[in-house]
């Protein structure tokens, strides 16, 4: 298995409600300093069993590859808490592996 089909993998066990960031995907496939090529591999991703909108930057922020307001609108829809300034509020929603 590929680092991108290792990534995928892990992305697919994230459930509807919480959040994962891109370092932590990095830290829990044994590659700490890999974050930037887990977001190569989500923005590499055609897969929609893949919930890509259930990745966020490390302060909670959102991306830009879904387009203004679409992933915010995805999480909120499953759950997950905003802070006043637009963060996933990652104290409450962040994903804990299991």
């Amino acid at each position: 298995m590929n680092f991108y089909q290792r990534v995928y993998a892990l992305v697919r066990r994230i459930p509807a409600g919480k959040c994962a960031t891109y370092g932590q995907l990095a830290l829990m496939l044994g590659n700490p300093r890999a974050s930037r090529a887990v977001g190569y591999a989500m923005r590499a991703c055609k897969d929609p069993s893949v919930p890509c909108h259930r990745v966020v930057r490390g302060d909670g922020s959102a991306v830009p590859a879904f387009g203004p307001g679409v992933q915010r609108a995805m999480l909120e829809g499953e759950g997950v808490p905003f802070t006043p300034d637009g963060r996933a509020e990652l104290a409450r929603c962040r994903w804990d592996g299991t």
